[in-house]
């Protein structure tokens, strides 16, 4: 037989009213089985536990994320903002990029990039970094 008869056939007996029913209630959910007429037995009460268990994990994972992982970020992003700010104090007392030495491993170039003057790199920034080219 073929499978696309057999899918068809299938198909066809789910369009009854009896099956469709049946199917219906089979993945049908209840919010609460113990009050929806279900019969008291290990599996249903097994069932219960674990929806009242992840209602109650849920909701101390609501609660950390927001009343630990919130405030956390907040004294981490202002502790990053200190430190950046610090950073860029020192960088002022620092003379200027032409005076500072150049030492034998800044600024190896084994070939000239392929972009630009073939000096700077992709990332280069002309308030940090510097290079001293022989003239």
């Amino acid at each position: 037989m073929f499978p696309q008869r057999t899918m068809l056939r299938f198909a066809t007996q789910l369009r009854s009213p009896a099956i469709r029913r049946g199917v219906q209630r089979r993945f049908a959910s209840t919010e609460n089985s113990a009050f929806h007429g279900a019969e008291d037995n290990a599996f249903n009460r097994e069932r219960q536990a674990v929806k009242d268990h992840a209602a109650s994990s849920s909701d101390l994972w609501r609660k950390l994320s927001i009343y630990v992982a919130g405030p956390c970020l907040i004294i981490s992003a202002v502790n990053a903002y200190n430190l950046w700010n610090e950073h860029w104090e020192h960088w002022a007392h620092e003379p200027p990029l032409e005076e500072r030495p150049e030492y034998p491993f800044q600024n190896i170039r084994t070939r000239n990039f392929f972009w630009g003057d073939g000096d700077k790199t992709l990332f280069w920034n002309d308030e940090v970094n510097y290079h001293k080219k022989d003239e």
